[in-house]
């Protein structure tokens, strides 16, 4: 057994001083409070469970920097995503998703969604392991040292009655049928969970959704829901309905079912997403950065809809971004404040993240739970004198603060640092080799 002794912890219970976690094959065994140090491992500031990106796209971290030229349209960042997607192979997805996920874990991620579309080799043609891609996406979590969801995506078509570009050609399994065959291939462990994906109302035809969403019964389903109006036009010109409707004729909304962005969204949409208690996954870096606009948050979560968060395409790697950006663009949108209080927030980045991304036992420091502990600062100069309190961190700490990352009971990042990568080396490199 390793025992971690906490100067703070957040605890069920609200903040608590002075607390000795005792660790035992990666779960929590006891939580002592008021307990000296002894020769536990010592976590200053304010120790947090992990944090849940509950949305990625790795590759897309290529594109940072890159996709603001000629001040940065939509059209601007889709050629860059496409121009690497198109030389991306097995090797080389491997070292950028390693060092993207180092990213995160450093940051105090300890779990990531991986909405994972890019199955092929150029113009669809297919490796000897057909799950070649999604198997160095498995590995490169292992390496970087946090858990992974592996949400192998459907894509279809390029569009609705839209043949696919050249590009677009490996993301496809041809169609659901194809999609499922490959898919039922991919296992899970302890640390891998494979869950199903489609891509979009758009991207699988609606007599298709329904073969996705029955495949793995018991998994997470995640989908790109209403991101932007023109979607929305689209849907309703084939098939007179929203995607949302959509979605729900075809049974794709349930407890297990996470909406990603749901931004353009009826009272209809918001109605049928808190029903079926599907989950809503705000992504508000990525949502600003390409011009998306402002998902209704306090609506969904009001009717039953919980919010997750996700850096989608890590526009910033920054969950402490993610939270109080969900409270500070409800302020921006209602011009009222205090829609989301700071536990709230934490809890959509931790207790509801992992739970939507087939992690239940992880995201609380209690006994039983996986012990994945997240030290952040409270002496930088964004945390300096703000108090020790919850509000301090969500409203001002940034993934900087974050001194040390246990996952699993496993150290990985120590003193700021990660134990086993340089992690913006390995950024640097891997980028420059696809860009």
């Amino acid at each position: 057994m390793t025992s971690y002794w906490c100067s703070r912890a957040l605890l069920p219970s609200g903040v608590a001083e002075s607390v000795l976690i005792t660790v035992a094959d990666g779960r929590i065994a006891a939580v002592d409070v008021g307990a000296p140090a002894g020769d536990a491992v010592r976590l200053g500031g304010l120790v947090l469970p992990g944090l849940a990106n509950c949305h990625s796209h790795a590759f897309h971290r290529a594109l940072r920097g890159r996709t603001q030229t000629e001040r940065g349209t939509f059209w601007t960042w889709r050629e860059r995503m496409y121009a690497v997607a198109s030389v991306l192979t097995p090797d080389s997805y491997y070292r950028l998703a390693r060092a993207v996920y180092g990213e995160m874990v450093l940051g105090g991620i300890t779990a990531v969604g991986e909405f994972h579309y890019l199955h092929h080799g150029p113009g669809g043609s297919r490796y000897d392991d057909p799950n070649a891609m999604g198997a160095a996406l498995i590995a490169a979590a292992r390496d970087a040292g946090l858990r992974i969801a592996l949400l192998d995506t459907c894509y279809v078509s390029g569009g609705f009655d839209q043949p696919l570009n050249e590009v677009q050609q490996r993301f496809s399994d041809g169609d659901a049928t194809g999609w499922a065959s490959r898919v039922q291939e991919l296992r899970g462990a302890d640390d891998v969970v494979i869950g199903a994906a489609a891509h979009s109302v758009r991207g699988v035809p609606r007599d298709q959704l329904g073969e996705v969403a029955s495949l793995l019964p018991s998994a997470p389903l995640h989908v790109h829901l209403s991101e932007q109006v023109a979607e929305n036009s689209a849907c309703l010109a084939a098939y007179g309905r929203t995607p949302t409707q959509v979605l729900d004729e075809s049974g794709f909304l349930s407890a297990r079912t996470s909406a990603v962005h749901a931004t353009h969204l009826t009272a209809v949409d918001v109605g049928l997403l808190g029903s079926s208690a599907t989950y809503s996954c705000f992504c508000p870096t990525t949502e600003r950065d390409l011009a998306d606009g402002i998902g209704p948050s306090v609506a969904l979560r009001d009717v039953g809809s919980a919010v997750t968060l996700g850096s989608d395409s890590h526009a910033v790697i920054d969950l402490f971004e993610e939270m109080r950006a969900v409270e500070l663009d409800e302020r921006l949108s209602s011009q009222e404040r205090g829609h989301w209080s700071a536990a709230e927030l934490l809890a959509a980045a931790t207790t509801d993240g992992h739970r939507s991304l087939g992690f239940p036992a992880a995201g609380r420091l209690e006994v039983g739970s996986v012990a994945d502990l997240v030290a952040v600062r409270l002496d930088s100069v964004r945390t300096a004198g703000t108090g020790d309190s919850l509000e301090s961190v969500v409203f001002a700490a940034s993934a900087a603060d974050v001194t040390s990352v246990v996952v699993g009971g496993v150290v990985v990042v120590a003193d700021g640092n990660h134990v086993k990568m340089d992690v913006a080396a390995e950024l640097a490199a891997s980028i420059a080799e696809v860009t």
